[in-house]
């Protein structure tokens, strides 16, 4: 695969020519329909599963191959999809291009495909579906403001993650000043999908105000990537930290909105005041990201405090090193929307299920379920005559926050009445065994677990601020 990206890469360098603020944007959501005969609840539950695996095991491994201020608030529509990710919609370019975005608050870089030449392999946003679909690219050709970032650009080391000068060209030329030796391909992963491109100097239009000079990168060649994405995570190449904002918040429609016309907002602002807290928010602050040699994509996570976690009231015996990350980076908890289903390292997850296994007595265990879905323990909830009733997941945090999620954003209710819940960790899914290992944060709080609440991330005062709220 790496020589046929290093062609696409070849391919795009020839075509190119040589070369306070708060936003209200739409987040929208991809939907499955339970009651669709085509598609397979099963399936499409245990590739949600499976997905959120491969997700975590990249979180906790990562792997690194390679403007002016306005008094503005702005907002875009949040869409919801079923591969399980949450979008948006951004403008590029001179005259503007709308693409759509997978918001991810786990990333730090912003891409979108590109050229008429970009290849994606099974990037069908069906999950049961292993066929290609068209997918709308950024055609720099037409915008006049598209510029390939040279190698001595200091965006350039933004996107490789390294202080280091990419010139390996111009090291050996006799007038170095010169040379016009582009920013090398990045090649990224995301969990099962990858993405490889060059780095863009474009031109970013947000409503009525314009960002020059934005890095994004062009992309030529993905694997599973139903859509470019932004990355809102704490590095420099983020959107927040390009745009110099405050903070940012969201509202997450619930699944039941997949792949609709229904949306929610998102907000960037950077207007705020310093100290300033948003009304009927619960805080809790973000912990300092551990700092460890060869893993650097861990400072680009958002790592909350989760002190506690109670089932039905009663607290879950956890290793109180598994809530903190350690000086190796192990441990801790981070919040992260391109997970769809929460990850727990196994010595939490365990005493969690064994805890929602004790307390249920009124349902009978679905284990065939939990063999198609990866997901476990699942219960017979059908045929009761009455609403399912199910122990409550809390969750505490550092400073007294804490959140009583409500019961669908916990447990998955399909088929003919089964309920499992949607929390995975290292072991068998979908009849294959997926290892995550213990480096790197132990839970991975996704999207799945947030629908329905207001989520604020207060990058000038450190916080996480949450409430639950109705978001259509």
């Amino acid at each position: 695969m790496s020589s046929r990206v290093l062609c696409f890469v070849s391919l795009l360098l020839c075509i190119f020519p040589a070369i306070a603020f708060a936003l209200h944007l739409p987040l929208t959501l991809t939907h499955f329909d339970a009651n669709d005969p085509s598609r397979d609840p099963y399936q499409i539950l245990s590739y949600l599963a499976s997905s959120s695996l491969a997700r975590a095991h990249h979180l906790k491994n990562p792997q690194i191959t390679a403007t002016a201020t306005s008094d503005a608030t702005t907002t875009t529509p949040l869409f919801s999809h079923s591969y399980g990710g949450y979008s948006i919609s951004l403008s590029f370019g001179t005259p503007p291009q709308i693409l759509p975005f997978v918001m991810d608050t786990g990333s730090d870089f912003v891409w979108f495909p590109c050229t008429h030449r970009y290849v994606c392999k099974n990037c069908s946003f069906s999950p049961s579906s292993d066929q290609n679909v068209t997918i709308p690219s950024f055609i720099p050709k037409l915008s006049s403001s598209s510029r390939l970032v040279g190698c001595r650009n200091p965006k350039c080391s933004w996107v490789h993650h390294t202080n280091k000068t990419q010139c390996d060209e111009c090291r050996n030329s006799f007038t170095p000043q010169n040379c016009t030796q582009a920013c090398p391909p990045y090649f990224l992963l995301y969990g099962p999908g990858t993405t490889a491109g060059v780095a863009l100097s474009e031109t970013l239009n947000l409503g009525d105000r314009t960002v020059s000079n934005f890095l994004v990168g062009c992309s030529i060649f993905s694997s599973r990537q139903p859509a470019g994405i932004a990355g809102f995570g704490r590095g420099l190449p983020s959107l927040p930290t390009q745009l110099k904002l405050h903070k940012f918040s969201y509202c997450l429609i619930s699944r039941r909105f997949d792949d609709s016309p229904s949306s929610s907002t998102l907000i960037l602002d950077s207007t705020s005041d310093m100290d300033r807290k948003t009304n009927g928010l619960i805080y809790t602050p973000f912990i300092k990201n551990p700092i460890v040699r060869g893993k650097e994509a861990f400072q680009v996570y958002y790592y909350v405090g989760l002190r506690k976690i109670t089932v039905g009231g009663r607290r879950v015996k956890v290793p109180r090193k598994f809530l903190s990350p350690g000086k190796n980076g192990n441990g801790g908890t981070i919040v992260d929307s391109g997970s769809t289903f929460t990850f727990m390292a196994h010595e939490i997850f365990e005493p969690l299920a064994v805890e929602f296994v004790k307390q249920v007595k009124n349902y009978s265990r679905a284990r065939d379920v939990e063999v198609l879905t990866g997901l476990r323990p699942c219960f017979d909830v059908k045929d009761m005559g009455k609403p399912v009733e199910l122990p409550e997941l809390r969750l505490h945090f550092k400073g007294g926050a804490e959140i009583a999620l409500p019961l669908e954003n916990y447990f998955a209710v399909i088929g003919e009445g089964v309920a499992c819940l949607t929390v995975v960790t290292d072991g068998d899914v979908g009849g294959g065994k997926a290892v995550v290992g213990h480096s790197g944060p132990a839970v991975v709080l996704g999207s799945f677990q947030m629908q329905n609440y207001y989520v604020e991330y207060d990058l000038r005062n450190q916080r996480l601020g949450l409430k639950p709220q109705l978001c259509i």
